[in-house]
């Protein structure tokens, strides 16, 4: 004798369908799974910047304020060891010693400085390339405003940024 509920229960073809179903179900998550992943990845790209970005801004505004106090050994401590400057129209100055006698030499002709940090990209862990914009006064009996455009490589030395390669010049 046939029961209604026992032939759909157990049909083949409902079955074939339910396991189609399931199938495609699985093949959905892992795609959905799969796309999730990607996301975190990507985000976890973009997160050292965005983290790099406040910390780099927080030592330009301790750099203006070393060079607003006459604090050359100051500056020189936020450089690398190593760091190269690339003032413009002049020869590189290597090396923390040259680059705080370099600011002294620039302090005695500029002053009032300003710095905006337009882009942090970082380049690892412990690397970052940040893209900038100044802005400071002659010295003088006809004071002038001179901007201009700047590029920093910082590079991680423990747990401090450092200025590692720094170039700027005048100009938008």
């Amino acid at each position: 004798m046939s029961n209604p509920v026992w032939d759909v229960a157990f049909d083949a073809s409902a079955v074939g369908n339910t396991r189609a179903a399931i199938e495609s179900y699985i093949e959905l998550e892992t795609i959905m799974r799969n796309i999730v992943l990607v996301m975190v990845f990507v985000v976890s790209l973009a997160a050292p910047a965005l983290a790099q970005k406040p910390e780099i801004e927080a030592i330009n505004t301790k750099f203006i304020e070393f060079f607003n106090k006459g604090d050359f050994s100051g500056i020189g401590s936020l450089y690398t060891a190593d760091a190269i400057a690339m003032p413009p129209g002049s020869s590189l100055v290597q090396g923390r010693a040259a680059i705080e006698v370099m600011w002294k030499g620039m302090a005695d002709q500029v002053g009032d400085p300003k710095l905006t940090t337009v882009d942090v990209k970082s380049l690892g862990p412990s690397a970052a390339r940040e893209i900038g914009t100044f802005a400071l006064k002659t010295k003088g009996p006809t004071p002038q405003e001179v901007t201009g455009k700047y590029v920093v490589v910082w590079e991680k030395v423990g747990n401090d940024w450092k200025l590692a390669t720094d170039i700027w010049n005048e100009g938008k």
